[in-house]
C-alpha cells in the first residue's frame, strides 16, 4: 500500500449526484472517454435530502464515484458542469490517503 504521490498525482475520488441513470451513464462515458477519469461507478438510487431554495427538499439520485488525480480536478469539475443538467451540481473530491498501489498506478496510467 502507498500513502500518497506528489500532490498533483495524487489519486482523488470525486462525488456527484445526478437525477437520472441516464444523466449518469452520460456523465461517466464523458469523463472516460475524455481520460479524464481511470473509472467512474455508478451508484442506483440513492435517497438525497438536502437544502435548495429555503425548502428542505428529497430526490432520488445517482452517486458517480470517479476515481481520478488531483491534477485533472479542475478539468474534471468543467465536464461534470458541461454535462450536468443541475444549477449547481455535487462536485467534491476526496483524497486517497492510502491507496493500493497497483491500483494507483493503473488510474494514473488510464488517464
Amino acid at each position: 500500500m502507498t500513502s500518497r504521490a506528489d500532490d498533483a498525482e495524487q489519486v482523488v475520488v470525486v462525488f456527484t449526484t445526478v437525477g437520472s441513470a441516464e444523466e449518469a451513464l452520460r456523465i461517466a462515458r464523458g469523463l472516460v472517454e475524455r481520460r479524464l477519469a481511470a473509472c467512474v461507478n455508478v451508484l442506483p438510487k440513492i435517497r438525497s435530502v438536502f437544502r435548495w431554495e429555503g425548502d428542505v427538499q428529497e430526490e432520488d439520485e445517482q452517486l458517480l464515484l470517479t476515481k481520478t488525480t488531483a491534477a485533472r480536478f479542475a478539468a474534471v469539475s468543467d465536464c461534470i458542469r458541461e454535462l450536468h443538467s443541475y444549477d449547481v451540481p455535487e462536485i467534491v473530491a476526496v483524497p486517497a490517503v492510502a491507496i493500493e498501489s497497483a491500483y494507483a498506478a493503473w488510474v494514473r496510467d488510464s488517464l
